[in-house]
């Protein structure tokens, strides 16, 4: 099985800064991708930014030149850097990992970590 542990949510105002952390645990032969989903109340879950285990990045349109992700692979660790945030970036952010384990191809999700943005 894989653990998803999220931390550094909480409440800024526009304009302000957040980072976002999850580390993987559990027993885990390697993971393949990391990366970060959010859903705004009301909304479907998105994709904000996901990395691979070779540094290849993705991001979604809405937040592409203010988030920033990055990982480190010794540690299972993904990290959401988030800039300039507005109103509209307000959401439960899910951490999620794509990874081996015993045997298995699983996907994995965390238990989410709440970002609010004033304006």
């Amino acid at each position: 099985q894989v653990q998803l542990v999220e931390s550094g949510g909480g409440l800024v105002q526009a304009g302000g800064s957040l980072r976002l952390s999850c580390a993987a645990s559990g027993s885990i032969f390697s993971v393949n991708y990391m990366g970060w989903y959010r859903q705004a109340l009301g909304n479907k879950r998105d994709l904000v930014a996901t990395i691979t285990s070779g540094g290849s990045t993705n991001y979604g349109d809405s937040v592409k030149g203010r988030f920033t992700i990055s990982r480190d692979n010794a540690k299972n660790t993904v990290h959401l850097e988030m800039n300039s945030l507005k109103s509209e970036d307000t959401a439960v952010y899910y951490c999620n990992a794509d990874a081996n384990s015993g045997g298995l191809r699983l996907r994995a999700w965390g238990q989410g970590t709440q970002v609010t943005v004033s304006s």
